[in-house]
Parts: C-alpha cells; structure tokens; sequence
C-alpha cells in the first residue's frame, strides 16, 4: 500500500513516515502544497494524507482539485482546526476522514486500516492501464495523461498512439509499425495521417518549457522518451 502524506510540520511529519514504513506501508512526503498537490496528481496513491494549513496551496485546495478530476484515492485530513463547521467543510470538499491535532498514533493508524481497506486503489483495474515514463503518466483506460500538475484529454487514438510509444519507449517504430498497431482492420491511412497524430499528440504533451519525449527519426518513424 502506497501513502502521501503533505504536511508543512517537519517534527510531524518524519516521524509518522518512519512510523507508516514500520508498519509497512511504502510512503512519500511532501512539505507543501504544491508540491503535495504535483504528486497527488501524477502518482498512484491508496490513500492521501493531508494538512489543511500548507504554503502554496491548502489540503482543502488539493482535495478539492482531485475530485474536481474524478480521483476518488481516499483523503484523511491531519488538522488543528476543531470546529464543527471546519469538519463539515472538510467533508463536503471530498475528505473521506478528519482528524484533530493532536491525536493518538494508534487511533491514527486505525483510521488509515480502515480507508485502506475500502481504497478503490487495492483493485488492479485502476492501476492496471497506468503507464509512467519520465514525468509523463498515462492512463489509458481513461484517455488522460498528466504531467507537470496538468491533465491532459487524449482522443481514442491519441490514447492508442501514446500508450504504443510509451511501451515501447527508448525503440524505434516506424510508420508501418505504429499504422499496424493502430488500425488492425480495414483500410490503412497514409503515413500523412501518423504525421498529422503525432503533431496533434505533441501539442498536449509538450508545452513551452518542458522537455520532449517524441523524436523524430529522419525518414523511419519516432523514438520515445528523455532526449539523450
């Protein structure tokens, strides 16, 4: 099982993740917001757990924007604030528990058994169709890849296309390769057609300012990945 814990209080925060990895879970940290916000949303995680209060952007911001997306990874807010109106802002933002500080380490861990235990993240259909290369991530199950805190809408065969060369990263495929796997029956379009995919493909996975994953190889096809 696989934890993100986002908490600004570093005397806090390191000793429930040597806590959590002694218990077995495997665990990452963040320290804010936005930052926490960047792997909940390019990371597979069973469960998150947030403080409400961080720099750059709050745990309510976070949960908010992960529903917002259709990501149903279970929320545990860690929180000193204790007013019955905050525990329903709490709640009605996404958050699946909530609990006070300070706490008792074994109620926590109670708490985490239990979201754990009705994770939609145990079952393998969500992790199954998830493809990770650099900092790109594909889920082709349904047609949205993330990267640098962006999700990005694929067509069907923009889905199909990315998931090809990200299986087959570091190789070279050639058009005749990439038109067999995309259109397996009937009529083949021409490679202009590939050229036109690819262009579109680029548009969404390659803003101003982040590295490229498709090369162009002269006159064969393309080779995805980090450029060397």
């Amino acid at each position: 099982m696989k934890i993100l814990v986002v908490d600004d209080e570093t005397e806090l925060t390191d000793p429930l993740s040597r806590l959590l990895i002694r218990e077995g879970y495997s665990v990452d940290t963040a320290y804010d917001g936005i930052t926490g916000s960047k792997l909940a949303l390019t990371s597979s995680y069973n469960l998150l757990i947030l403080d409400w209060m961080l720099p750059g952007k709050t745990g309510l911001q976070i949960c908010q924007e992960l529903r917002s997306q259709g990501i149903s990874t279970p929320v545990l807010f860690l929180t000193a604030k204790d007013t019955l109106d905050d525990r329903v802002e709490g709640l009605d933002a996404g958050a699946d528990d909530y609990l006070v500080k300070p706490f008792e380490l074994r109620e926590l861990l109670a708490r985490i058994r239990a979201l754990l235990r009705r994770s939609p993240s145990q079952t393998p259909a969500t992790t199954v169709n998830k493809i990770t290369v650099v900092d790109l991530e594909l889920d082709s199950e349904n047609q949205l890849a993330y990267r640098q805190q962006r999700v990005i809408e694929l067509s069907d065969k923009e889905s199909q296309l990315l998931k090809y060369f990200m299986e087959n990263a570091g190789q070279l495929l050639t058009h005749t390769q990439i038109m067999e796997h995309l259109w397996q029956d009937g009529e083949q379009p021409s490679s202009n057609v590939i050229a036109a995919l690819v262009r579109l493909l680029r548009r969404k996975i390659e803003v101003s300012g982040e590295s490229q994953l498709i090369h162009s190889v002269y006159g064969k096809g393309y080779r995805f990945g980090a450029s060397e």
